[in-house]
């Protein structure tokens, strides 16, 4: 496998320079233009960024992701760029700051190449939401890449960039990572510093990295994670080496199967192909059993009442007053607010705001948004009863496989029950893992999904990893 280790190896001895790697990639980035990855592209930059690297290099200097070549989901703010969440709404919006993240990579040496396509503020599940047109799957341009992050999935996948980040606020990395056949970590929450991150819905969205091999999304993370003071949410726990946890070892590791997760409506190329990557553990060692998470069953329903809600109090702000989009046609201060955001938003993001504020309102309050609220500590209890039994949990990531565009547009019910195996490590706050177990009848490749205990990253790397080797 080409890992992220074997290019620094030829780096070190001078078989490639972080700038022909550069241009390697944006020549692959201009053949595919039509896939529509990218928001904006920074050429220049990322040229002039790999010749300051190879610098560092020759005199032994540089950081621990030279010569990474990442790019970045456009919901996340890099100083002096557009940050336009696939809105409309935010079309000439310049960042002034950096996001944490973004200066931690780039005080690592990785080189950033571009922001990426995405569903309109992390609202959807085929990146079919962007006010910048869909963002094509390359294993099947007929079908979706699935979303929210889906530029950046396809960005490894079609050899755009090395790496990527996206955001995942109920399955946005992982069902991508699952559609476009590469691998997608979503940290625990408050693993990775969310500062810089627009909000969707503040107590679920979480940054993670996409990458063709488990051991490139431990480099990355590597230097992602960490407590963070601008960030509230930021946990202050010590971040382990996570390549060090790829030892190819599963022996004597407990390994649970929701019953929930595996009932007769799944399909049945899904399971199996599951249940084969799940014998092959056995055969090394893993212990395997059954467990149950029986609040499963409200887990879309919870979902979808406290993110409408926190998506309706965090998207308040684009009024056309501040920054953002403001209609030409406003007359006077409330038509502006009307217009302004009428016209800015798409179909999707004013559905989940009228909903949210909905659930929020007087009178329905206590029926749905705190009521959800209590289910959701039910919901994270089942895990943490079902952690006291194992180390960590498979599931499928997606109850098909990439679906073809506009097959659910038409129906936002469908297209919400994408989510149903994913939404819940949101609720928890745990981390999961999406990676390829093989293709159904058509080609297109099924997802694994490994949960894991809070801030047990290494664990749920560690058996993707030998899953990987397998």
């Amino acid at each position: 496998m080409n890992t992220f280790d074997s290019l620094q190896l030829q780096l070190r001895n001078g078989e490639t320079t972080c700038e022909q790697i550069t241009e390697s990639y944006l020549n692959q980035i201009e053949q595919k233009r039509h896939l529509n990855v990218f928001r904006s592209l920074f050429a220049e930059l990322a040229m002039e960024r790999a010749r300051a690297v190879d610098k560092k290099l020759s005199n032994n200097t540089a950081g621990q992701l030279a010569g990474m070549v990442i790019a970045i989901k456009d919901v996340i703010n890099i100083k002096e760029h557009p940050t336009t969440c696939g809105s409309k709404i935010l079309e000439n919006f310049i960042s002034p700051y950096d996001a944490t993240i973004v200066k931690k990579l780039q005080d690592a040496d990785a080189i950033i190449i571009g922001k990426t396509n995405m569903d309109e503020f992390a609202m959807g599940s085929s990146t079919e939401n962007s006010a910048y047109g869909v963002v094509l799957n390359p294993i099947d341009e007929t079908r979706v890449p699935g979303g929210s992050s889906g530029g950046s999935a396809v960005a490894v996948a079609a050899n755009l960039s090395r790496t990527s980040l996206g955001s995942d606020t109920g399955g946005s990395i992982r069902q991508p990572a699952s559609f476009c056949r590469i691998v997608g970590l979503k940290p625990t929450y408050g693993r990775v510093s969310r500062f810089g991150l627009v909000a969707f819905a503040s107590s679920f969205d979480q940054i993670g990295p996409f990458a063709s091999c488990v051991r490139d999304v431990a480099h990355v993370l590597n230097v992602i994670a960490g407590h963070d003071e601008r960030d509230s949410t930021s946990a202050n726990i010590p971040v382990p080496n996570y390549l060090e946890k790829l030892t190819g070892n599963v022996q004597g590791l407990r390994i649970g199967l929701p019953k929930e997760y595996f009932a007769d409506e799944l399909d049945a190329e899904i399971r199996n192909a599951i249940m084969q990557k799940v014998e092959l553990l056995k055969q090394h060692g893993a212990e395997v059993k059954e467990i149950s998470l029986p609040h499963t069953e409200y887990t879309i329903a919870v979902y979808y009442i406290l993110t409408t809600a926190e998506a309706s109090s965090n998207l308040a702000r684009y009024d056309g007053a501040r920054y953002g989009y403001r209609s030409p046609y406003a007359i006077d201060l409330p038509s502006m607010y009307v217009k302004s955001r009428s016209e800015g938003f798409g179909q999707e993001v004013k559905r989940r705001i009228m909903l949210g504020t909905y659930v929020l309102s007087a009178g329905y309050y206590d029926a749905y948004y705190r009521k959800a609220q209590r289910v959701r500590r039910l919901i994270k209890q089942d895990f943490d009863n079902a952690f006291k039994d194992v180390d960590c949990l498979i599931t499928p990531v997606s109850p098909t496989t990439a679906f073809k565009f506009g097959e659910k547009m038409e129906d936002p019910l469908q297209m919400y029950l994408s989510d149903i195996y994913t939404v819940s490590a949101n609720l928890a706050g745990i981390p999961s893992l999406s990676l390829s177990c093989g293709n159904d009848h058509q080609g297109l490749p099924i997802g694994l999904q490994i949960l894991g205990k809070q801030f047990d990253e290494e664990t749920v790397l560690r058996i993707g990893d030998f899953l990987e080797r397998c």
